[in-house]
């Protein structure tokens, strides 16, 4: 399940405002020059100042505007011609002439312009598209003793696929998932989340111990920025840009659940209408801020996760989702309030309750995995 949402609030605020500004050129210049001609400064020219209207208007109104900029110059025109008793001078018909040639070759081009831009972005969308595919590929409905489903919100306009990443692999070590979140935003978040779903992709099916595969993730995180440029001293990743919070989580034949978190929102399991969070035993610093791990050797935390249980693995978009009061979406509570439903009409549920908190504004993907573990083999559970 994916969605994107509009962006929030201030994203490219600057560039909004002076594009607005813009578009008010035309119509300003045709009222100045209106006031000249309606007062004794009618002395000086104005007539190459109406012509400009239609070809400022076609830099940023479009094919529309540019028309609704030339009628207004043609009004100016006509009203100062008529005012002044301009009529019948050659001034006049040779200012119409020339506002007339500059409006029909600023819309034809307007309407060029548009169409080009549209043929690209559309294009852009379906390369978007299949990029997601790939990346972000929804998890398997069936993964061994388990039913799952995955929903992926972008929060950026118009876009399918940023910082957050998840998957989920059936192996022979039992079902292995991922669920992450790059800090950064644009096509360098992208490219650290396709490193960490390659890295994880390829370790699940050779590595037994779940502590290397969330080691491969890291050293492939550290291998990109060096290559990327941005590696410090001894090949370090800047730790101003790069690093991944990611929590990995392994579901073996056993009634247990193995999870391994590196500066992740801790996973919630749902038990009897209870929702527990999964805290790490000991605290790990994110992917690409492997110098701050010290003490024993990393192992995995275990946790009882019985037939009928529930799993949440989710990225802090959820969490950290506010409404106008800055009040924080309450994900436990949802999760509880949510336990009978299926997995499906759980995350359209929560899909809604975000958008309902948020007044449909994210400021950050979401990313989630929900698992369920079936009761046995010949009794699936929830569907």
């Amino acid at each position: 399940m994916r969605a994107p949402l509009r962006s929030p609030p201030g994203a490219g605020g600057r560039h909004q405002v002076f594009f607005a500004l813009a578009e008010w050129v035309p119509f300003a210049i045709a009222l100045l020059v209106l006031v000249i001609e309606l007062t004794p400064a009618h002395v000086v020219y104005t007539g190459p100042l109406l012509v400009a209207t239609p070809a400022l208007a076609a830099v940023t109104m479009g094919p529309k505007g540019t028309l609704a900029a030339a009628g207004v110059a043609v009004g100016v025109s006509a009203t100062t011609a008529t005012y002044n008793h301009a009529w019948g001078g050659q001034q006049v018909y040779t200012n119409l002439l020339a506002l007339s040639l500059v409006t029909v070759a600023s819309f034809t081009t307007s309407r060029a312009a548009r169409t080009r831009r549209e043929n690209e972005l559309n294009q852009i969308r379906r390369i978007a598209t299949a990029a997601q595919d790939v990346l972000l590929r929804p998890v398997p409905a069936r993964l061994g003793p388990l039913r799952a489903a995955s929903m992926y919100l972008a929060a950026e306009s118009g876009a399918q696929i940023g910082g957050d990443l998840y998957d989920a692999v059936q192996t022979r070590y039992g079902v292995r998932m991922i669920v992450g979140d790059v800090r950064g935003k644009g096509l360098p978040a992208v490219r650290s989340a396709a490193v960490v779903l390659g890295a994880f992709r390829e370790a699940v099916h050779y590595e037994d111990d779940l502590v290397e595969v969330m080691n491969h993730c890291g050293e492939a995180l550290r291998r990109d920025a060096v290559m990327a440029g941005r590696g410090g001293v001894g090949g370090e990743v800047d730790r101003l840009e790069g690093f991944v919070t990611a929590v990995v989580a392994q579901i073996p034949d056993s009634h247990d659940v193995e999870v391994i978190n590196r500066g992740h929102p801790p996973p919630l399991l749902l038990r009897d209408g209870t929702v527990r969070s999964l805290m790490p035993t000991a605290p790990l610093p994110p992917l690409g801020l492997e110098e701050f791990i010290s003490g024993p050797p990393e192992r995995p935390d275990t946790y009882p996760f019985a037939p009928g249980d529930r799993l949440l693995l989710h990225t802090d978009g959820v969490i950290e989702a506010r409404d106008r009061e800055k009040t924080f979406f309450d994900l436990p509570e949802a999760m509880a309030t949510m336990c009978d439903h299926t997995r499906q009409a759980f995350l359209e549920g929560l899909r809604q309750a975000l958008l309902r908190h948020t007044q449909g504004i994210l400021a950050d993907d979401v990313a989630i995995i929900l698992v369920d573990r079936l009761e046995d083999e010949t009794t699936p559970g929830r569907r």
